[in-house]
């Protein structure tokens, strides 16, 4: 009869473990799933991160590892990617800034074929062979056949200043 309550004993014992470690991978699997869909709506690379700790995780409690271990292990996993690889990921990425259509008369030598008056609201230059409306930068008339920089842009005007 003791041995009978030793067996019953037993087997509830490991009953409860499955169940708990059973309930580990259910949330570890829901944890890769959320951080996948999340990355997935946001593409930060942020959230792949916490996904691969995730499932780091999910195999420490599919191998039975206990919950504290887990869970120091996905907190460890995370900030070793976030510190060491993240850096390299977003260099990877990183776009080269392409100039656009406006942005690339910056800093060109333009020539003013109307008089720049900022008071009459008036002035054209012509830059790269496009004609642009312009103002100068610090108010002064600008007469025709003279050389200016372009400074900047506002809206459709150019701001232009006299090259020196």
């Amino acid at each position: 009869m003791p041995y009978n309550n030793y067996v019953r004993c037993k087997q509830q014992h490991f009953q409860k473990e499955v169940i708990e470690m059973d309930m580990m991978v259910i949330i570890w699997l829901c944890a890769v799933i959320l951080f996948v869909i999340v990355e997935a709506l946001t593409v930060q690379m942020l959230c792949i991160w916490f996904a691969a700790s995730s499932l780091v995780s999910l195999v420490l409690a599919l191998l039975g590892t206990p919950e504290w271990v887990q869970i120091a292990v996905f907190f460890v996993c995370t900030a070793i990617l976030l510190i060491f690889t993240r850096p390299i990921v977003k260099r990877l990425m990183k776009k080269p800034d392409t100039r656009t259509n406006a942005d690339r008369i910056l800093g060109e030598t333009a020539v003013v074929i109307q008089e720049i008056n900022n008071e009459r609201a008036q002035g054209q230059v012509k830059v790269m062979n496009q004609v642009w409306t312009a103002r100068s930068q610090g108010g002064a008339v600008l007469p025709v056949d003279t050389k200016v920089v372009v400074r900047s842009i506002e809206g459709v005007k150019v701001i232009v200043e006299k090259f020196e």
